[in-house]
């Protein structure tokens, strides 16, 4: 037969067990997510400690999320290009940066052709001081005609 005080002790070590894995820290990222029905091909730019740094691609599927930079978010500022890849159309702005067309990374952001990239148009986010962010994208802002 099992005593009284093992029952507390096992219900103790389950209450503390608990609370240590649901005051475990959580993971922030920053995530994009595809709000269309298209497939869009996503990347990223930011500024890490040393330079300006531009990522690609990401393919997410329609009405699909994808974690793009993981862990907390350390800067304010972070830029995204899209592409609708089925019905034509993409996501940008003036804040350029080089990107290349297969996966990339691409430290600096000057001297984009010289260097053999293209030079793309990124659109701002300002994620204030949070420490993840989604990102959703809706319609394109600009369309192929």
């Amino acid at each position: 037969m099992i005593s009284h005080k093992f029952h507390r002790w096992i219900a103790c070590c389950a209450v503390a067990l608990g609370m240590y894995l649901f005051t475990a820290p959580a993971h922030a990222d920053l995530t994009v997510c595809n709000q269309n029905q298209d497939r869009v091909a996503v990347a990223v730019g930011y500024h890490d400690e040393h330079d300006w740094v531009a990522e690609g691609w990401w393919n997410l599927d329609g009405a699909t999320c994808e974690t793009v930079i993981e862990g907390n978010l350390t800067g304010r500022f972070y830029y995204v290009h899209a592409i609708n890849y089925d019905s034509g159309g993409s996501w940008g702005g003036t804040s350029f940066m080089c990107t290349a067309v297969r996966k990339f990374t691409i430290r600096g952001r000057s001297s984009c052709a010289q260097r053999g990239y293209r030079r793309t148009g990124f659109y701002e986010i300002d994620t204030g001081d949070a420490q993840d962010w989604v990102q959703q994208l809706g319609q394109p802002t600009k369309t192929v005609e």
